[in-house]
Parts: C-alpha cells; sequence; structure tokens
C-alpha cells in the first residue's frame, strides 16, 4: 500500500510538472513579439518587454497611427494577454524653411485676429474668417513670404 501511495503522489507530481511546463515562457512571447513587430518600419526604435504575458512597448514612433498599429500586432501574437502601450510619439521636425515662414506669419497676421495659419513643407494653411475688403492685403503679405503654396480655406465675410 505504501508503494502504490509513493508511486500516486510522484505520478502527481510529475505530472503538475508537466503542465507547468507547457505554459509559454515570456521569453518566446517576447521573441515572437519582436518578430511580429520588426516587419513594420515604424517600429524600429520600439522596444518589447513580456512579464506573465503581459507586453510593454516602449520606445517611439512617428504619429499616433504608427502607434495603434503596433499595439495592434503585439496584442495579435499568440500567447500574448495584453499589451500595455508606453510608446511616445516624436516631436515634428520643423524645417528652417517653415520656421522662417511662421515668423513671417506672426507680422502678417497681427491685424487679422480671425485667421489662423499653419505651415508645413513650406505649404501656408489659412482658415477663419476674414472680410472682403482685407483679404488681397492678407494675400500679399503672405506671398511675399514666398511659401511653396498656399492653401487658402478662409471664409470671406
Amino acid at each position: 500500500m505504501k508503494k502504490f501511495q509513493i508511486i500516486s503522489m510522484l505520478a502527481i507530481v510529475l505530472l503538475l510538472a508537466g503542465f507547468t511546463s507547457c505554459k509559454p515562457k515570456d521569453a518566446d512571447i517576447q521573441k515572437a513579439v519582436e518578430t511580429a513587430i520588426a516587419a513594420n518600419p515604424d517600429a524600429a526604435d520600439v522596444v518589447a518587454t513580456v512579464e506573465k504575458g503581459v507586453v510593454t512597448l516602449t520606445g517611439e514612433v512617428k504619429d499616433e497611427a504608427a502607434s495603434v498599429a503596433i499595439n495592434g500586432i503585439a496584442a495579435g501574437v499568440k500567447n500574448v494577454k495584453s499589451v500595455v502601450n508606453d510608446l511616445t510619439i516624436a516631436p515634428p521636425v520643423v524645417s528652417a524653411v517653415d520656421s522662417a515662414i511662421q515668423e513671417g506669419l506672426v507680422d502678417a497676421l497681427k491685424d487679422h485676429s480671425s485667421v489662423n495659419a499653419t505651415v508645413l513643407d513650406g505649404v501656408i494653411t489659412l482658415t477663419g474668417e476674414i472680410t472682403k475688403a482685407d483679404l488681397p492685403k492678407l494675400m500679399q503679405k503672405v506671398n511675399a513670404l514666398k511659401p511653396v503654396k498656399i492653401d487658402n480655406q478662409l471664409t470671406v465675410k
């Protein structure tokens, strides 16, 4: 009878050891996540760590869309329980040309408080409201800044 109890206990211990070893290892999950996100060129500066099946993403990406995409890729990896997205969004790069145009716009818009302007890659986008009489004066000032293009989205009143 004692032999039967010892053999039974040994069988239970081996059985439980077998179940615990079948769980996916964090290192294996991490490798799978790293492989999956490496296919996304926006993930070059992303680091994935895994603890108890929970993936934590850190690093910097170019925009919110890249962050969401990489989060989705990581969440889709087998055995991932959840994803903690600690990715940061890189600040936009402002070129010297855009910076010079932006400085000139401050002066050009000083008499037009209801007009807003943004600059990206030398293109000025005007939004807001302006009177018909003030539009030619403003456009003359903005053209003097020599932008690549003016995207006039102003509402003329």
